[in-house]
């Protein structure tokens, strides 16, 4: 898998996104949104599953503290074809909370343990655990020492862990990812201390130079909201450290997304769905204003169609 990859990021990361983020960035790895084990249980497994062949390489975010369901849940994964499965035990929502499942898990590391150890004796696949520094008052760094040893040893190879603490009281979600301050160095030692695992670090990295900075000390980097809001990052990063580099302008991945956007507007999918994604492509460039405003306004109209990404392309 490629040491940068995008986040799993909720109402965000969705098929289509992905697709179009592949476009610009071949071997970056891309994420779902969180899917709840309960989910896949008992609902629509083609519509919260399904993905491009294009997205590979791709990996299948679930939520949940049930280990049978967990344990299903990444073999029907696997069946649908994603590369990796990765567990959440970093999300703050009081939401998730609620279900038990998500940051509040950290407190209970013996039952991740045993989540990781039956999804790994389920699949052929990795599963991996994204989770945080510490949780409310266990924030120590012998808790998050004694958690990731206790989960390699029940299977876990690979950690992504959002260098903050989560308060699972008194901050929303968005404060968690903005108010509890960054400790990148807590991650980079525990890297020092298990060597053999592989560490990937997440928060606050917006930039090539803090991508270079983190990949001195941990093995890859995972970016959230930046990609999101600025997604030609993406193909910066591609040229830099994934080294396939497709010498495609933004307007030649427009032109590249528009055949997608047709097929699923067949299918029956809107096209503010769809133009949401890409509205941030040309962050910084002259006329970015205008192509997001043509779009913003066009796009929720009955029947609007491709034509409107191209006339908004037009204007750039």
């Amino acid at each position: 898998m490629a040491l940068i990859s995008v986040a799993p990021m909720m109402d965000w990361t969705d098929r289509h996104d992905r697709y179009f983020l592949r476009l610009i960035a071949p071997d970056v790895t891309l994420y779902t949104e969180m899917i709840t084990a309960h989910a896949i249980e008992h609902g629509d497994r083609d519509y919260l599953l399904g993905f491009d062949a294009a997205e590979h390489p791709v990996v299948l975010q679930l939520g949940g503290s049930d280990v049978s369901l967990l344990a299903n849940a990444a073999r029907i994964g696997e069946e649908f074809g994603y590369d990796e499965i990765n567990l959440n035990v970093g999300c703050p929502s009081p939401r998730v909370s609620k279900g038990r499942f998500g940051a509040c898990l950290m407190l209970e590391p013996q039952l991740v343990a045993e989540c990781v150890a039956a999804m790994q004796a389920a699949v052929n696949i990795p599963i991996t655990v994204k989770c945080r520094i510490g949780v409310d008052d266990q924030d120590s760094y012998e808790s998050l020492h004694a958690f990731v040893q206790l989960l390699a040893t029940a299977g876990c190879q690979t950690f992504i862990i959002h260098a903050r603490k989560a308060w699972l009281q008194g901050l929303s979600p968005k404060q968690n990812r903005e108010v509890p301050p960054l400790h990148y160095d807590t991650v980079w030692r525990i890297k020092q201390d298990f060597p053999h695992l592989t560490f990937i670090i997440n928060g606050g990295i917006t930039t090539l130079a803090q991508i270079d900075e983190q990949l001195q000390h941990v093995d890859g980097v995972m970016l959230g909201r930046a990609a999101y809001h600025n997604p030609w990052l993406l193909a910066e990063v591609q040229s830099k450290y994934l080294k396939n580099n497709q010498n495609l302008n933004r307007s030649d991945i427009i032109k590249k997304f528009l055949p997608y956007v047709r097929a699923q507007l067949e299918s029956g999918v809107k096209l503010s769905a769809l133009t949401r994604h890409i509205l941030g492509l040309f962050q910084g460039e002259r006329g970015a204003a205008k192509w997001r405003r043509y779009i913003s306004e066009n796009s929720h109209r009955d029947n609007a169609g491709a034509d409107v990404i191209e006339q908004a392309l037009e204007l750039m």
